[in-house]
């Protein structure tokens, strides 16, 4: 079976996406932890058979909660990776955010060499504009040379790279086989050192939808969400001036309605994307993840119990050992603490010990 880790904190509509897409796109499992609390979508989610829902109160982060979101997303993938190294069904887990959709071609990655253990995801990243009627079905791709530098003379971009291009990552995100001994951070897979470890691609079949500021109000909710998430994450340098000016604004006191113009011009002047040029010159994809046909997989009898279990024992646990760069043995004796009383770990699996 596939798994998803994700931390999340979005609006139900959003949130509904996210889910629905990544099921039909290849995934049979996803574990969502939710970032703050919100009834609507907790009931939601609760309620979907493909979901496990981990409510990230005080008892979750027993009073060490890091202040920073990107920490706090690392370490909750890597809980999901060291639980799922437990249960010998799970095969695959990618982090993903509530922002991004996996497509996976099935067949591509069950022909991916047992010895390789992580799986890139090439993204794909919609095209913003003040408004889409419906969900976003346009996305730019990653370009070469020729035609980063076509786009710059134009003026469409401000210099010939994909970082320019695309306003959020160029390095897609990444899945692992589940192990202690590997580990995921937010797009790549390391291991104990924090070294990227070879990581199997395919461009046109193992990629990631990624509906980063698509439109005007995407953007407010979005960076408003960033900036008030804890301490400024760091930004890749293209982005560092509107994550600056976003905090300035939201710091100046203005009311919503004051604020709201000044928002949309940080928009039109930082993210909004020339739709119409990059059409014509054959520069996007059209994709609708609701046309996926995947049907997820239902884990063995009694798997779902045990990997609701398995999380809910290591809820009163230190949560900084599954933070990449830490020990292995630590999060082995927490797992053997959770397994504690439950019967033998079945499917533990450690690189080391299969090869």
């Amino acid at each position: 079976m596939l798994f998803t880790a994700s931390t999340v904190k979005d609006t139900l509509p959003n949130i509904q996406r996210f889910v629905t897409g990544n099921l039909a796109g290849g995934i049979d499992h996803m574990v969502v932890f939710l970032d703050a609390g919100d009834a609507e979508v907790r009931s939601w989610l609760d309620e979907h058979p493909h979901v496990t829902c981990v409510r990230t109160d005080s008892s979750w982060w027993n009073g060490e909660r890091p202040a920073e979101l990107n920490v706090r997303q690392r370490i909750n993938a890597n809980v999901v990776k060291a639980v799922l190294s437990r249960l010998d069904w799970a095969e695959w887990v990618f982090h993903v955010d509530a922002d991004e959709i996996v497509q996976l071609d099935r067949d591509v990655l069950a022909a991916v060499p047992a010895e390789t253990r992580v799986v890139r995801l090439t993204p794909l990243e919609a095209v913003s504009r003040k408004h889409w009627d419906g969900d976003p079905t346009w996305f730019k791709r990653l370009l070469g040379k020729p035609d980063l530098t076509l786009l710059q003379t134009l003026g469409v971009i401000d210099r010939p790279s994909n970082g320019a291009h695309f306003h959020g990552h160029v390095d897609g995100k990444s899945g692992v086989r589940p192990a202690t001994d590997v580990w995921l951070t937010l797009h790549h897979g390391v291991d104990a050192a924090k070294e990227e470890l070879p990581a199997h691609t395919d461009a046109d079949r193992l990629r990631l939808l990624h509906y980063e500021s698509y439109s005007g109000e995407d953007f407010v909710r979005k960076w408003t969400s960033i900036l008030a998430a804890g301490p400024m994450a760091n930004f890749r340098p293209a982005r560092e001036p509107t994550a600056v000016a976003l905090r300035a604004l939201i710091a100046k006191g203005l009311t919503e309605e004051q604020a709201a113009p000044y928002l949309m011009r940080i928009f039109e002047r930082t993210t909004e994307d020339d739709f119409d040029t990059l059409r014509d010159l054959g520069l996007l994809v059209e994709v609708d993840p609701r046309e996926g046909r995947h049907v997820p997989a239902d884990p063995p009898e009694g798997g779902l119990a045990d990997l609701r279990a398995l999380l809910d024992a290591v809820r009163g646990e230190p949560k900084r050992p599954f933070h990449p760069g830490e020990p292995a043995a630590a999060v082995e004796e927490i797992l053997a603490r959770a397994a504690g009383g439950r019967g033998p770990v079945r499917g533990a699996r450690s690189f080391l010990r299969r090869s």
